[in-house]
């Protein structure tokens, strides 16, 4: 499994939306300070494929994939695996209630030559290729075919979490075998144990039912395949004596139904030739059709003459004229006669109109001097109100006053006002003005009046001399229309002559018509007599069509009646001549009966000697004891035939059931297992030492006894020492040294289709001194550059990061975590 991207959001530190392309970085480094979110990004990986992450202590954990207020996290790993390329998606949401659920997971295998980068242009999942698995229950199985490990494996081999580096070192021998049953898929041989047990008991089974189908199989003995074959041989005589009888049989029926066709073909003849007569009526027939072709033809020339007065009215009535031509003069007079005298009414109406319009507008000019003359009034009380005030100042100061203000002069409240003096210039400049604003007012009102009356007449008398100037013209279109036309009377003369004329050509068409209806009844008269003849020589053709086989004589085709005398006359001495030849007939018949009966009984005798049947078909009876003879036969022979075959089945059987009992004993006593076990763990150990020696300078190699692991100490005379008496920097040197065996040879060592194509070391490197971090990143370095797998760290030592051409920087603020790419 080699990881491609990894998309991110909400999950754990990093809020926000993050992504991290591994897409051509073979040999990278996540780097960053401590809790800025480095280990997230391999929790990621392994929560998008297994739904867990090992530091959360199992799926009871899933809480904490959300980050901290955040009601949904989602991780999105697109990764290739034995050359196809997945993409595995989950979904985790917070409902009302603060219970964290899995929302959604899916894995999808995408298309050959699919480009990741389409995956930031908003592709719907149905893009991304066929799905593997769409729930997280469907997940486990889709994922393992994918990767080819399981989740504790793929923590071991792949990505190697922080804190459990040393696991494998340190276990329990054990421990440690479990771990390599689980890494290696040994328990298939547990399988094939159980496989091997339960087909012994199949096997068993099956013995046990062969023995009961043997049971039964009785009476399949030489004796009765004698007894069987003999009743064979009788039924073959049988079958060959009916064949014998059977066609002389056939023949006697044969001769029978011959006989008895003959006399019936005898006795159809007498009764089609006795059925010749005839019809009742035909005589008439031809002197009908005579009579209606005399009515068709009187028919024809009474039409001829009243087309010929219709043709000569019509010639008439188009030389008198055009009718319409006259009836549009004869309307043109009227409407004149009709619009002179609405123009002479419009005339005095109009002139009416212009005397009310001219009394109208003198009426608003003495209302407009008048208003004139109001307005000026009313400008002179003014001028005399504003003369009184300024001569008197304390009476127009009393205007101002109200009853309990103060005073606008003294400020004192002002407990009443006192009444203006009789007589003051002020009270008589107050009243004038109130009399000269009610005349200027109704002065006002007067014009606006005498104003709107004026239009309203202006208006009457714009329509009235529109409508008089429309009527003129129209009694001008009318006299030049009637100039040189001709006089009243003369019109009204013309159109009553059309009236005369289109009234007898009414006349002249319905007599034609009459006479066509004639005609055509006529001409049906004649159609029903002409197809009653038809008819009539239809069934005379029909009758002696049907007697054609015997040879009728030619007909009359110019008289029917004669024709049907003669054809009956032919037909009685033709009867008469086979009557003669019936009696003959008759006897061949019963002779011929008497033969077939008595075939018959001799097939009887055969059947009744062999103790069978005959039936209504011999033949079929024989054959039918034959094919029940050979059956019984058949039987027998393929029960013998069973038997046999079932003795091999039995064989077969029984020495399967012994084999499987004897694999499942092997397989139950674990000496295989634990055999493959030590072979393993020796492959490991011996991986491991290399790559120890190499991480140590030669100091250290790794060995195992009874299931413990010892290191040799080359620099203290070769002394073993047990793996927990290692210090920091020399346990992360074996762990790393067991780990990178593990991940090089499981491929070769285990049952299932690992894909080991990456594998990320998440451990303290901060622990090594100068030279041992060399050497790991020298190991680090050959272990990338051999092209066969990624391989990635997490770091936050810069002398290591340093070296690693690709790094992922992640840093963290307030907010999110976010990863940066950097390097080559």
């Amino acid at each position: 499994m080699r990881p491609m991207r990894l998309d991110m959001a909400g999950f754990t530190v990093f809020r926000e939306e993050t992504r991290v392309d591994f897409t051509d970085a073979d040999f990278f480094a996540l780097v960053g300070p401590t809790g800025a979110g480095k280990s997230t990004v391999l929790d990621a990986i392994c929560f998008a494929l297994y739904g867990t992450v090992p530091r959360w202590g199992g799926a009871r954990g899933l809480a904490n994939a959300l980050a901290p207020s955040a009601t949904e996290a989602r991780v999105r790993l697109v990764f290739e695996s034995a050359g196809d390329r997945y993409v595995a998606t989950r979904v985790v949401r917070r409902d009302g209630r603060g219970t964290v659920k899995t929302a959604g997971a899916g894995l999808q295998l995408m298309p050959a030559g699919f480009d990741v980068t389409k995956l930031d242009t908003g592709l719907s999942p149905d893009d991304l290729g066929e799905v593997l698995a769409g729930s997280p229950a469907e997940m486990e199985d889709a994922v393992l075919a994918a990767v080819g490990l399981p989740y504790e494996q793929f923590t071991s081999c792949v990505v190697l979490p922080q804190g459990q580096f040393a696991d494998f070192l340190h276990a329990k021998p054990a421990t440690r075998q479990q771990i390599l049953v689980n890494l290696l898929g040994l328990g298939v041989y547990e399988a094939v144990q159980k496989k091997a047990t339960e087909r012994a008991g199949q096997a068993e089974a099956k013995l046990e039912a062969v023995d009961r189908v043997l049971a039964g199989l009785t009476d399949v003995d030489d004796a009765a395949l004698a007894q069987v074959r003999a009743q064979v041989d009788r039924a073959h005589e049988l079958a060959g004596a009916v064949a014998a009888a059977v066609p002389e049989r056939d023949a006697a029926r044969s001769a029978a139904r011959d006989a008895h066709a003959a006399l019936a073909a005898l006795d159809a003849e007498l009764t089609v030739l006795d059925a010749v007569r005839p019809p009742d009526g035909v005589a008439e027939v031809a002197r009908k059709v005579a009579a209606a072709r005399a009515g068709v033809d009187e028919a024809a020339k009474a039409v001829v003459l009243a087309e010929e007065r219709e043709e000569k009215l019509r010639g008439e009535l188009a030389g008198a004229g055009d009718e319409s031509t006259v009836r549009l003069l004869l309307k043109a007079y009227a409407d004149r006669d009709r619009l002179t005298e609405e123009t002479a009414t419009v005339a005095a109406a109009l002139t009416a109109a212009e005397r009310e319009h001219d009394t109208a507008v003198a009426a608003l000019t003495r209302a407009r001097t008048a208003a004139e003359r109001a307005e000026a009034d009313l400008e002179a009380a003014f001028r005399a109100h504003e003369e009184a005030k300024a001569t008197d100042q304390a009476v127009a100061l009393r205007a101002h006053l109200v009853a309990g203000a103060p005073c606008p002069v003294c400020e004192q409240p002002v407990p009443r006002v006192p009444a203006v003096p009789a007589g003051s210039a002020v009270a008589t400049a107050v009243a004038a003005g109130k009399a000269a604003r009610a005349a200027s007012e109704a002065a006002r009102r007067a014009v606006q009046e005498q104003d709107a009356a004026a239009r309203e007449l202006e208006r009457v008398l714009l329509r009235a001399r529109a409508q008089h100037d429309q009527l003129t013209g129209r009694l001008a279109e009318l006299d030049d229309q009637l100039s040189g036309a001709a006089t009243v009377a003369a019109l009204r003369h013309d159109l009553a002559e059309h009236a005369r004329l289109r009234a007898e050509l009414d006349e002249a068409a319905g007599a034609v018509r009459s006479g066509r209806d004639a005609a055509r009844r006529a001409r049906g008269v004649l159609d029903t007599a002409e197809e009653r003849l038809r008819a009539a020589w239809r069934d005379f053709d029909t009758v002696r069509d049907g007697l054609a086989r015997f040879g009728p004589p030619a007909a009359d085709r110019d008289d029917v009646a004669a024709a049907w005398t003669a054809l009956a006359g032919w037909a009685g001495g033709e009867a008469a001549r086979r009557r003669a030849d019936r009696a003959g007939l008759a006897g061949a018949v019963a002779e011929a009966e008497a033969a077939a009966e008595a075939v018959e009984e001799r097939i009887d005798g055969i059947f009744a000697a062999a103790g069978l049947p005959a039936g209504d078909d011999p033949v079929r009876a024989a054959t039918v004891a034959v094919e029940r003879a050979e059956a019984a036969h058949r039987r027998l022979v393929e029960r013998r035939e069973q038997a046999a075959e079932l003795r091999e089945q039995r064989a077969g059987h029984e020495r399967d059931a012994r084999v499987a009992r004897a694999l499942a004993g092997h397989l139950r006593a674990n000496n295989f297992e634990r055999w493959l076990l030590a072979e393993a763990l020796d492959l490991l150990v011996d991986g491991a030492s290399g790559i120890l020696r190499e991480l140590s300078g030669g100091q250290y190699d790794l060995v195992h006894d009874k299931g413990e692991f010892f290191v040799v100490d080359h620099h203290d005379a070769g002394l073993r020492r047990g793996v927990r008496t290692l210090s920091g920097g020399e346990t992360f040197q074996a762990s790393l040294a067991l780990a990178l065996a593990l991940s090089e040879q499981l491929a070769g060592l285990s049952t299932t289709s690992a894909s080991l194509e990456s594998i990320v070391l998440d451990e303290g490197f901060g622990t090594l001194d100068a030279a041992t971090l060399d050497t790991v990143a020298a190991t680090l370095e050959s272990l990338a550059a051999r092209g066969d797998r990624m391989v990635g760290v997490v770091t936050h030592v810069p002398a290591l990061a340093e070296r690693i051409p690709v790094r992922f920087e992640v840093s963290k603020d307030a907010r999110s975590a976010r990863v940066e790419r950097t390097g080559r």
